[in-house]
């Protein structure tokens, strides 16, 4: 491939990316919000959970949401059969990611929380799948079909869940009225608390 190939198709998969999490806005609705109210109202933990290229989204989207005001940690889903899966208690709220809603190992312990009462939200593309008839909630979540390499490579459609978790965060932000001050409470490291600790009253 010559330069002007490379950059071409970089700018192609940038706007087909760019182009499917757009697509999101037309995939909100009821679910979103049910979500939403189950994260704000957890009484326990809320805890994310996913395999592949889905545990990196999901741990990204645990971090966010603590960044955000709702306290939440990433769970293992391989470790989960191995002892970790008595973490969860009856109060939680489990967000479980899967693209097909057929990863034993998600499976598994999304069927732990379910057996023992604790709240479970799924996201994944199959509304048809084990995981989503386990679910309290579940959140469609539907990348285009030519958004990732073969249709297996998780580039774009990892990218468009995870710009659905940031959608979610930020409601939750808003929902809770947390502050920037409060936030600075959490992140006095890095840039970013340096740059906190340079605004007034910070």
């Amino acid at each position: 491939m010559g330069r002007d190939e490379i950059l071409q198709l970089a700018s192609t998969v940038i706007r087909n990316e760019s182009a499917g999490i757009a697509e999101l806005c037309d995939q909100l609705d009821q679910s979103f919000i049910d979500a939403a109210y189950k994260l704000l109202n957890c009484k326990g933990h809320v805890l994310v959970t996913g395999s592949g290229t889905s545990h990196a989204v999901g741990a990204r989207l645990a971090h966010l949401l603590s960044c955000c005001g709702t306290p939440a940690l990433f769970i293992d889903a391989g470790d989960s059969q191995h002892g970790l899966a008595g973490a969860v208690m009856t109060q939680d709220v489990l967000i479980a990611l899967s693209k097909g809603g057929e990863t034993v190992e998600v499976n598994y312990l999304a069927s732990y929380a379910k057996k023992i009462g604790a709240t479970l939200i799924g996201l994944t593309e199959k509304p048809a799948s084990t995981l989503a008839k386990m679910c309290d909630v579940v959140l469609k979540v539907q990348a285009p079909a030519d958004i990732d390499p073969y249709g297996m490579i998780a580039t774009g459609s990892s990218l468009v869940n995870a710009a659905f978790g940031d959608a979610l965060c930020v409601v939750l932000l808003n929902l809770r009225s947390y502050t920037q001050e409060e936030f600075g409470k959490t992140h006095p490291g890095g840039a970013v608390g340096i740059k906190l600790s340079q605004q007034p009253g910070m």
